[in-house]
């Protein structure tokens, strides 16, 4: 004799194929928002690196003219281990053609009072930062951009 209540308990003992592919369905549109999100968050955090790194020349390079009286064009002035000076993504030194660098750093307009400071992003960061691109911050403090976001700094 079959007991009813034993049947039933193996019909419901399992995953059917429609929960799982609702579950599936779930999980799908979940990434299809927290993915975006996530690399945003990345692309942001490489950016604070660079900015960092910019504002640190830009000590350096204040305290470099109070003992010249005057700006230095190169970076190894300044203590940087070359020019210009490359950085990871955890702001590390390395070389332009580390695959793991993600800005180059320099110097331009220099003059005996005045100096520009570029970070260009190199590699992933180069293809992925298209809303701010190279960021800039002067001797006068002014900081700027090449692209179209105004939400870099």
């Amino acid at each position: 004799m079959n007991n009813p209540h034993t049947a039933n308990r193996r019909r419901q003992s399992g995953v059917t194929l429609i929960e799982l592919m609702i579950v599936v369905a779930i999980i799908a549109i979940i990434s299809a928002f927290a993915y975006p999100s996530y690399q945003r968050y990345v692309i942001k955090a490489k950016r604070t690196v660079a900015q960092n790194n910019l504002l640190q020349i830009a000590d350096r390079q204040q305290q470099f003219f109070m003992d010249n009286k005057r700006y230095t064009t190169d970076l190894t002035d300044l203590g940087f281990p070359a020019d210009p000076h490359v950085v990871d993504d955890d702001g590390n030194p390395t070389v332009a053609g580390d695959s793991r660098a993600i800005y180059s750093l320099s110097l331009s307009n220099v003059t005996a009072t005045t100096w520009t400071i570029t970070a260009a992003p190199l590699n992933g960061q180069l293809t992925r930062d298209t809303y701010c691109g190279s960021l800039s911050f002067t001797h006068a403090g002014t900081k700027g951009k090449t692209g179209a976001s105004d939400n870099c700094w």
